[in-house]
């Protein structure tokens, strides 16, 4: 249905909001709550922000084929969210048919944004640019996008510096523990960016950073961050990381034990600090 028919038609429409997109504009990325008020037609048709919300007020109530018209619409005329909520869904195969390169070339459009960091679209930006170095870790077959190691440090290093991301933290200290890319191997580079990720509750930063410290001699503290990784790990990540936790655990001796769980309690109710 084209655009302009599905916004007379949809019974989504319900209050007028267009004064909204000037005063809260993509301030709320990431935060499905300001999307909970939806626009109507008349709101739409000169406001890219609206059109974004129509977007997501048609996606949850299930028409996700609407959403996409009004995503690229809204995209079309600038709305960075729009941009990003294409690139997920492509990638994920949620409405759409799945499609990897058609994710990369929505995150590569806001990849080329110049966003400065504490703005309120850095979210998109920072989540395009983790998301562009995972393609280019292995590629895409079938398409252009071919495995780039150094592109994919690049992106990783733009979004771990620039907006402190803790996912392309992450990856980076793991390029620096195995050599990948255009870094040479470095465990005291890899602590570094392991420590900033993990401040920020990143499980597998945690984990990683707990078996450098375990393997280095520090029983206890490396035992204990690995346990409360495992605590937070999402299902994904819970295999390898109890791996991890398990071989330390079976190598420490059991007043280590003892002392790590404890300590592992205190670090999943204070933070890691």
């Amino acid at each position: 249905m084209p655009l302009a028919e599905f916004l007379k038609q949809s019974a989504l429409a319900a209050t007028v909001i267009a004064a909204l997109a000037g005063a809260t504009g993509a301030a709320m990325a990431f935060d499905e709550k300001v999307f909970d008020d939806k626009p109507t037609a008349s709101a739409t048709k000169s406001n890219p922000w609206a059109v974004f919300r129509f977007g997501f007020s048609a996606y949850k109530s299930g028409h996700k084929d609407q959403a996409v018209e009004a995503y690229r619409y809204a995209a079309e005329n600038g709305q960075l969210g729009a941009t990003w909520k294409l690139a997920r869904m492509y990638a994920q195969g949620d409405g759409v048919s799945q499609n990897d390169y058609e994710a990369y070339k929505f995150y590569s459009e806001i990849a080329q944004q110049d966003v400065e960091p504490g703005s309120p679209e850095e979210s998109y930006v920072s989540d395009a640019l983790v998301a562009l170095g995972g393609y280019l870790k292995s590629g895409i077959p079938g398409t252009p996008v071919t495995r780039n190691m150094s592109a994919a440090q690049d992106y990783y290093m733009r979004a771990a510096a620039t907006y402190r991301n803790p996912n392309a933290q992450f990856e980076i200290g793991k390029m620096f523990l195995s050599g990948d890319g255009a870094t040479k191997s470095s465990v005291k580079q890899a602590a570094r960016w392991l420590q900033l990720a993990a401040e920020k509750g990143h499980a597998g930063a945690q984990a990683t950073l707990g078996d450098l410290l375990f393997e280095s001699g520090k029983v206890v503290r490396g035992l204990a961050m690995m346990t409360a990784a495992l605590e937070r790990a999402t299902p994904s990540d819970q295999p390898w990381i109890r791996g991890l936790q398990e071989r330390a655990f079976a190598l420490a001796g059991e007043s280590d034990r003892r002392t790590a769980i404890a300590l592992a309690a205190d670090i999943l109710k204070k933070g890691d600090r």
